[in-house]
């Protein structure tokens, strides 16, 4: 589904990321860790096309997607969610949804502007898209509160209900689960679970490592800016070099 080669990001004499390869099989979860400042956001970055890598190559599906731009991946399929919860405030929750389907819908501003026919056919078709997802991510009953009212675990749930909203075949996470307690933790893991199980793939930065081992079917370990292990949750775990990553030699 995804294939990173040879990926390399500078910025001035600083190199974030050196020579960084991996694939990601279709319908999986696979989880990029690290110490902070091993480059993972910076990788982000790239796949979702914010950064232009100074070498390497980016596949989506065997598609060299290497320096697409962020809206056209998005029409691909790919898309992702912040560290930070990015919504629009005043909006609602339900018209956050709506707006990650601007992708699937074809009326212009002439339409709009004049309530054409098919214009208000469209919006009720997104408008029932949008409910069904409020349904997958349990926001359901928060339709018609402004997405600044949220409190902050639900606004979690809103960004990845919009990500769904766009019908993707990946969605890339940062961080899902930074400042969630631990109930809304183990809420986050059900749906992640449940995304997949849709069909879609899952990679996600995360530094909660009890959510990673029991989510990810393989790990990626960053270190450094530089590919450190890859493998199955128990292997990552027992590996010697990750380990002395995280807590030093010795």
């Amino acid at each position: 589904m995804l294939s990173v080669e040879g990926i390399t990001q500078m910025f001035g004499g600083l190199t974030a990321l050196e020579d960084v390869s991996f694939s990601v099989e279709p319908r999986s979860i696979t989880g990029i860790i690290g110490p902070n400042g091993a480059g993972k956001t910076t990788l982000f970055n790239i796949v979702t096309g914010l950064y232009t890598q100074t070498e390497g190559k980016v596949y989506l599906d065997k598609k060299n997607i290497s320096f697409f731009e962020p809206e056209t991946l998005a029409g691909l399929g790919l898309v992702r969610t912040f560290q930070n919860v990015e919504l629009f405030g005043q909006m609602s929750v339900l018209e956050n949804v709506m707006v990650g389907l601007h992708t699937k819908s074809k009326s212009g501003i002439f339409s709009c502007a004049f309530k054409l026919p098919g214009q208000i056919r469209e919006e009720k078709i997104v408008r029932e898209k949008a409910f069904r997802w409020l349904e997958f991510t349990g926001l359901v009953d928060e339709a018609g509160i402004t997405a600044d009212n949220l409190p902050f675990g639900k606004g979690r749930l809103l960004e990845i209900a919009r990500t769904l909203a766009v019908e993707p075949q990946l969605i890339l996470m940062d961080e899902p689960a930074a400042g969630l307690n631990s109930l809304e933790t183990a809420q986050l893991a059900k749906l992640i679970q449940k995304i997949r199980q849709s069909g879609i793939t899952i990679v996600l930065v995360e530094h909660d490592m009890e959510l990673v081992m029991d989510v990810c079917d393989s790990i990626i370990v960053l270190n450094l800016g530089k590919l450190l292990a890859v493998g199955t949750p128990r292997e990552i775990q027992e590996n010697p070099a990750v380990i002395a990553a995280y807590l030093g030699e010795g």
